[in-house]
């Protein structure tokens, strides 16, 4: 039964990727064994699979001659085409976008222009409407001295 509780925290272990070498191969061990706790069949599947998998080899033949050589300069070729259309529609873009910046900033400096007038325009008014406030002030105290002299 300590056994048992043993190869549970084991297994446990092994499922966090904490044990040793050593460990495992107490575990694959004990699941290549016959009488396995009851509670724990359900990783016997697994542990042998991976005791399988160590005895499986690379049967294959692996070509020592290296495949034929081919030829890629007409690879440089169509990279440099590709790049010089890429550089000349890259430009025209540029240019667009460089025209339409210039524009935006025409429009604005226009709407700037439009605005400082229209605001010299209501200053100047403005200036107008205070000197005739200060007509009407002068009116209006000739008025009180009027009025109080009667």
């Amino acid at each position: 039964m300590e056994s048992h509780k043993h190869i549970e925290s084991l297994v446990e272990k092994y499922l966090e990727a904490e044990t040793s070498l050593a460990e495992e191969k107490e575990l694959q061990a004990y699941f290549a064994q016959e009488q396995i706790a009851p509670h724990l069949v359900q990783y016997q599947p697994m542990f042998s699979y991976f005791a399988n998998a160590k005895k499986e080899t690379f049967t294959k033949q692996i070509p020592s001659k290296p495949s034929k050589k081919r030829n890629f300069g007409w690879l440089s070729t169509a990279a440099a085409v590709v790049v010089a259309i890429g550089v000349y529609f890259g430009q025209d873009t540029y240019r667009k976008q460089q025209e339409q910046k210039r524009i935006e900033q025409e429009q604005a400096m226009y709407a700037y222009q439009e605005t400082k007038k229209a605001l010299n325009l209501l200053a100047e008014n403005f200036s107008k409407g205070t000197e005739k406030i200060a007509y009407l002030k002068e009116f209006e105290a000739s008025k009180q001295k009027i009025y109080k002299t009667n």
